[in-house]
């Protein structure tokens, strides 16, 4: 059974604002899932339905098994949702708040008290957690955000653009304990901004435009559907026309750019070295190269017309 299933899910606002027109998508379990979109595109308000905070116009939608709709409660008891804005109260400490969401999901008090604990210290919030939360740098609310979901132990985890305005350090540590989540067995599904993010941690990307799914797969497969890698080729002198011929042998070759020659090559770096070697031996001496990967970026522009 998929983790999340939607099919053919919709929402129309008043005045007839279609946010969501016909979204089918299949997260298996076990799964990082990144949910990209330019904004407007419909991601959030994809979202919003998923975590029943929010009633779909038109389709269904499950989420652990229960449906969005008839079975709200369940699904909510089955879920961590981490938004954008997280709504932490600023007088409160780290502990008291963690301790509190424990006891909103009925946990008993001893164990509750346990579980903020060791929440607390996997996020690397220990030294912290008894500081009033209106003292947290940006990074810290969003590890305190994220420890608040995985309270109650949800089997899937929605994280609606986690580490959007965070610096380098405070991205890459949300980013581990992601890895580290879905490694214990948690079900993620990401949306982010950063196509870096999704390339990285994502096991299929689905990309959204004016409500629609316009792209879906491996981060592998969406960029091999826009291009394979290419290799750049600078020689120490002129013999660029030569050079085009010998490269041709090993793939297509590219319109020069910039006075190096260009071949996109189907194994990428596996045919590097036979290439390098064919122009050494037609006397050919290589100032430099550089192997050139298609990006989720490339796949973002091919799929909804925007960077």
């Amino acid at each position: 059974m998929p983790a999340i299933e939607a099919t053919a899910l919709e929402r129309t606002f008043s005045g007839g604002v279609r946010a969501v027109a016909g979204v089918d998508l299949e997260v298996s379990d076990g799964q990082i899932y990144a949910f990209l979109g330019p904004n407007g595109a419909g991601k959030t308000t994809t979202v919003r339905m998923l975590t029943t905070l929010l009633q779909p116009t038109g389709g269904t939608a499950s989420v652990a098994g229960f449906d969005v709709v008839s079975q709200a409660a369940e699904v909510r008891r089955a879920i961590g949702v981490a938004l954008q804005e997280a709504a932490l109260d600023p007088l409160m400490t780290g502990r008291e708040l963690i301790r509190l969401q424990a006891t909103l999901h009925g946990i008993a008090r001893a164990e509750g008290r346990g579980r903020a604990d060791v929440l607390i210290d996997r996020v690397g919030l220990t030294r912290a957690a008894d500081r009033r939360v209106g003292t947290y740098s940006g990074g810290m609310r969003r590890r305190l955000d994220l420890a608040s979901a995985l309270v109650h132990e949800p089997m899937v985890l929605f994280l609606d653009e986690p580490t959007t305005g965070l610096d380098p350090v405070s991205r890459k540590a949300i980013w581990e304990e992601v890895t580290k989540l879905n490694a214990d067995g948690t079900t993620v599904f990401l949306t982010t901004q950063y196509l870096e993010e999704a390339d990285r941690l994502a096991d299929n990307v689905g990309i959204i435009s004016a409500g629609r799914i316009v792209a879906e797969g491996t981060p592998a497969e969406l960029k091999a559907e826009v291009g394979r890698p290419h290799l750049e080729i600078r020689l120490c002198d002129n013999g660029n026309e030569r050079a085009e011929e010998i490269v041709a042998r090993f793939g297509k070759p590219l319109p020069a750019k910039d006075g190096a020659v260009l071949v996109e090559l189907e194994r990428g770096a596996a045919e590097v070295a036979p290439v390098v070697r064919a122009l050494d031996d037609a006397g050919l001496l290589v100032e430099s190269l550089d192997l050139v990967e298609p990006t989720l970026d490339d796949v973002f522009v091919a799929k909804t017309g925007q960077h």
